[in-house]
């Protein structure tokens, strides 16, 4: 099957390859096209971790309390899970390159002008724009890698854009906790500025323009054709039901919204009616009940995010409001959570090649098991240098993870859709994150303790032992 997806992808058929956005190949190396997306791919984890120490300044500048508060990260998961798969279509369509430079330009402008929110929810806003210009780089990249690289997954090209993604991550608390000392939270928007100028130019200078036929009727499709292929009614129930369902449970601690909880149930049962009789379904369930393995990634995709940014984001609120310490401390401290897995990802690598990926993911999961079950421990008397150790264990399961998951998606992912995929892919991922910020947010609702990390840490343990169990279990 694979050789004819390959013999399939190399054939001259330009119109079907201009319907993909295939590229042009000339020049193409992994390096290259690492360098001409890095920049633009390192924006979503740099934003989704810079906010974890912004998050408390936010709060006490605007006055708005811990759940309004929350919504700076939820709404930003919110709008990603909309925008991933959103965006990989669009990069299938129209081209990748062309997909990714609109998205760079996207956030540029969003950054610049955050700044001068009047309040909170217009900061919100701000966040869920910023979220559909960061989902772009994910699945655009992918698309790159798949025509430019088709020999089967570019598992070194894909290390190399992990390494970058993990460094980001890690430095973003660092980042953050310094920029909100020296400058308050509007810097860590500010900081995207520059980033974006240099991803635009590297990517219009390093990425293959698109194979497109000069005089091509077809390069451009109907408006029509556009909105119909987005599904612009699917995506409006999928944020209907998910918003609601969100919304419900950061209200539980106070005054639970009890009508939002039919509303979310009758989105939901409409959304499933509905993607499964469009012909371009938002979410396309009839491709994932079709492809068993494909759902299988997805799911795990979504429980080791639960778990990771349970960790990821509660430790560094936990940091400053139980123990006291400064913004640039807890960044400091939640250094190795993420940049660990910088370290490993030659290792996954190379383990990935010698085994498979199943493999990796179970030692991913029982890496993630132990740091789970090592958070069970702490309090506010633990000293800091046992709080660097704990965070380089719970980090270091990401390597074996998000590498493994990757590898596994790009080999069940349908060639013709790898865009649409991996914005699904994407999409779980923050579904998950989703997930962990509403537990931080009920969690530490009437205040942050060690009992509410002790909560916390608690439930990364039970899903950790999921994962452990989804990986031994044997597979037909």
């Amino acid at each position: 099957m694979q050789r004819a997806r390959s013999q399939w992808w190399h054939s001259g058929n330009s119109l079907a390859k201009l319907r993909e956005g295939a590229i042009a190949t000339t020049g193409a190396t992994p390096k290259r096209l690492v360098a001409g997306v890095v920049f633009g791919t390192l924006l979503n984890p740099l934003n989704t971790s810079m906010i974890a120490l912004a998050v408390v300044p936010i709060e006490r500048d605007y006055g708005s309390g811990m759940a309004a508060a929350t919504w700076l990260i939820s709404a930003f998961y919110l709008a990603a899970t909309v925008a991933m798969p959103v965006m990989g279509r669009l990069a299938d369509r129209f081209g990748p390159r062309r997909v990714f430079v609109s998205g760079l330009l996207l956030v540029c402008v969003t950054s610049a002008l955050a700044p001068l929110a009047p309040n909170i929810w217009w900061l919100v806003a701000a966040r869920v724009v910023l979220a559909i210009g960061t989902s772009v780089a994910f699945p655009a990249t992918m698309a790159i890698f798949r025509s430019a690289l088709p020999a089967g997954p570019p598992q070194s090209a894909m290390a190399m854009v992990a390494s970058a993604n993990s460094a980001s991550a890690a430095f973003g608390p660092v980042l953050g906790g310094i920029l909100v000392q020296l400058w308050g939270w509007q810097a860590t928007w500010l900081v995207n500025v520059p980033v974006t100028i240099v991803g635009v130019v590297l990517a219009m200078v390093l990425l293959p323009r698109p194979a497109q036929a000069r005089g091509s009727d077809t390069a451009r499709p109907p408006a029509r054709t556009i909105l119909a292929e987005l599904d612009l009614p699917g995506i409006g129930v999928f944020v209907l039901a998910m918003g609601c369902t969100v919304g419900f449970l950061l209200s539980t601690a106070n005054d639970p919204g009890w009508l939002l909880i039919p509303v979310a149930v009758v989105g939901a049962a409409v959304l499933v009616l509905r993607e499964l009789r469009v012909a371009n379904p938002f979410l396309d369930l009839r491709m994932l009940g079709a492809n068993r393995g494909l759902l299988m990634v997805f799911a795990q995709n979504s429980t080791i995010n639960v778990v990771f940014y349970l960790g990821f984001l509660g430790l560094p609120q936990w940091l400053q409001g139980a123990r006291e310490e400064g913004a640039g401390v807890s960044g400091m401290l939640v250094l190795p959570l993420a940049g660990i897995s910088v370290l490993a990802l030659p290792l996954v690598t190379r383990l990935l090649r010698r085994f498979d990926e199943r493999f990796v993911l179970t030692a991913g999961g029982l890496l993630l098991l132990c740091g789970s079950a090592g958070l069970l421990l702490v309090d506010s008397s633990t000293p800091l240098w046992t709080l660097v150790l704990l965070t380089a264990l719970l980090g270091l399961p990401n390597a074996f993870n998000n590498l493994g998951l990757q590898s596994m998606m790009y080999r069940a992912a349908p060639t013709e859709h790898i865009g649409i995929a991996s914005g699904l892919f994407q999409t779980f991922r923050f579904i998950g994150s989703i997930a962990a910020s509403v537990i931080i947010g009920l969690v530490f609702t009437h205040g942050i303790s060690d009992a509410g990390l002790t909560t916390i840490a608690g439930i990364m343990v039970a899903m950790s032992a999921a994962v452990v169990l989804a990986n031994l279990r044997p597979r037909r």
